[in-house]
């Protein structure tokens, strides 16, 4: 039998050795390069702030994740430019390659999604898809009027984009840019786009000229034009396509040139978080409305009956509704028409005016829902479906309260001298004109005819400080007959 020292030195050392080789596969495995992959994510629907914050949240996953690409599958027919922009700043600052590919077949880029496109590192689309239309519409949602067409007289040919035509001297080309229109708010807000969106165009080396003729004129191309027109870089039928033909592009992502190796990547699809759900939800003006107005008449009925519970309801509805107006575009003189509307409502319920002030606060409320949003995208603009349905809510109420009111004033009066007057009255002792008598469950002092006795029935007819004036009249005398 070996020593005891020596049994525990064999321990140590096979622990020790168990120890290296498992610190050496460790190692092993740290350097072998991670497996790579593909992330997906779809850009589906106006754009607006949840879209914006799915696209932040595809860009941190990629980064975390080491991702070869992030393709943003593009089916959207625009939205907010502010949401917009913000998509596009994540884009440009993202250190993983994002891919704009339009699809599946029938999607389309349009507007704010032509941006997106051109921001992209690389651009492509499926066929049967289109792109463009990116013309933006005057604050407020107003039509910009229509640009002049030149006419022949001027020496220009018909309208259209950034065009060359012969000065018919010689073959010295003359260009020609799409009138501007008349309204200088509208001029302001195209030159802007313009701008930007060649700005981008020149940065990721794509055709500048016909993302300004998309701009000014709204133009719009189908997939295999938008190839030859230099608008996007290849054209692909699915994800694997995709993934084949990028192989080997080289790209500038986060300032560093790198060449892609997509081809056998694992594609991961990503899904809106719970966050981007809840604020697409509430981003929905709709929603918002009728949230704000649930709100005020929770707390309208907590104020009446409190302790009820719907103040509480109300509370969340409202700051719920507020939030979601902070994430969109608003006409601050709607919300102004709309807190008014309010007041003059939450008035009519405290001081009944019979529906004087309710009435002027349901046009109030009405008008300012209907321009309370300042956007021409038809996807982030009230309805006029939810409008009704608020102030015909908003009128039921009223109706309901002024019945309410009109039935209480037709209704004799309970309580006070007033409602003593005319009570039936029966006498308990009475001498010389004074006594005392039974009215309403009470004894009162009373004064009256001289004649009477107890047990009479009378009347009241008036009351003097704390004495009641009582009268005996015939129809007492039925009473007490019948009786």
């Amino acid at each position: 039998m070996a020593p005891r020292p020596t049994r525990y030195l064999a321990i140590i050392r096979t622990a020790a050795l168990l120890v290296l080789i498992m610190g050496g596969l460790a190692a092993v495995v740290a350097q072998q390069p991670p497996r790579q992959q593909a992330i997906v994510t779809d850009l589906d629907g106006a754009i607006g702030p949840a879209a914006a914050r799915q696209v932040a949240d595809a860009v941190d996953l990629a980064r975390e994740r080491s991702a070869e690409v992030l393709i943003l599958r593009i089916n959207t027919p625009g939205g907010l430019a502010t949401s917009m922009r913000e998509i596009i700043t994540d884009i440009l600052e993202s250190p993983v390659p994002v891919i704009g590919y339009v699809a599946p077949a029938g999607s389309h880029a349009a507007s704010a999604g032509l941006y997106v496109l051109y921001a992209s590192h690389v651009a492509a689309m499926a066929p049967g898809t289109n792109t463009g239309s990116a013309t933006p519409v005057q604050i407020g949602g107003l039509p910009m009027p229509i640009p002049r067409q030149p006419s022949q007289e001027d020496g220009g040919a018909e309208a259209g984009g950034p065009t060359q035509e012969a000065s018919g001297e010689g073959d010295e080309a003359v260009e020609r840019r799409a009138p501007m229109p008349d309204d200088p708010m509208a001029a302001k807000i195209v030159n802007d786009a313009v701008a930007f969106i060649r700005s981008i165009a020149q940065l990721r080396g794509r055709n500048a000229d016909w993302a300004e003729t998309a701009v000014r004129e709204a133009a719009s191309l189908p997939a295999e034009e938008a190839l030859q027109a230099g608008v996007i870089d290849f054209m692909a039928r699915d994800l694997n396509d995709l993934l084949d033909q990028l192989d080997g592009r080289l790209v500038m992502a986060g300032g560093i040139e790198r060449q892609l190796a997509t081809k056998g990547l694992v594609i991961e699809r990503t899904e809106p978080s719970v966050v981007s759900n809840i604020l697409k939800l509430l981003s929905n003006p709709n929603v918002a409305l009728l949230l704000i107005v649930v709100g005020v008449y929770g707390l309208i009925f907590e104020f009446s009956n409190p302790g009820v519970g719907p103040g509480i309801i109300g509370a969340i509805c409202l700051v719920l509704g507020l939030y979601a107006l902070n994430q969109l575009p608003v006409n601050y003189a709607g919300l102004a028409l709309m807190l008014l509307g309010i007041a003059l409502m939450v008035a009519e319920a405290v001081t009944p005016t019979f529906g004087v002030l309710g009435l002027g606060g349901i046009v109030a409320f009405s008008i300012g829902a209907a321009i309370l949003i300042d956007t021409d995208v038809p996807e982030y603009q009230v309805s006029w479906s939810t409008i009704i349905v608020t102030a015909a809510l908003s009128f039921a109420v009223l109706s309901l309260l002024l019945g309410y009111v009109w039935r209480t004033f037709r209704k004799p009066v309970r309580t006070g001298a007033a409602a003593l007057c005319g009570a039936s009255a029966e006498v308990t002792d009475w001498t010389n004109g004074v006594g005392h008598v039974w009215v309403q469950g009470e004894r009162w002092e009373a004064v009256g005819p001289p004649q009477l006795r107890p047990g009479d029935r009378t009347h009241v007819v008036g009351l003097k400080g704390l004495k009641l004036q009582i009268k005996k009249t015939s129809s007492d005398n039925v009473n007490e007959g019948e009786d």
